[in-house]
């Protein structure tokens, strides 16, 4: 666990790495660990930051917004979409 913790919060020896050593020492993780890495560190971002989005999915959401705004289809509720996804994976249940 100790090699994980380093590589994640990129420490050797004590000292801050820069961004392309935290990167290769990423990249050598196992796939579950990179994962975990990408979530802990998305949910240390200040909502003052401005994640760009990738250009096709700006389109996909403006289309989407806009045939909800005429009406023609309804959306689903987060929580309908959350529990029929957590019984897909065997997580029914969790709150």
């Amino acid at each position: 666990m100790r090699v994980v913790r380093a590589a994640i919060i990129g420490l050797e020896d004590g000292a801050m790495q820069d961004f392309d050593s935290v990167l290769g020492s990423a990249r050598q993780l196992p796939p579950q660990d990179q994962a975990r890495l990408i979530d802990a560190l998305w949910h240390t971002m200040p909502e003052s930051v401005d994640v760009a989005l990738h250009p096709d999915w700006e389109a996909e959401l403006e289309r989407r917004l806009a045939v909800l705004k005429t009406g023609s289809t309804k959306g689903i509720p987060w929580t309908q979409i959350r529990d029929a996804a957590l019984a897909k994976t065997g997580h029914g249940g969790i709150d």
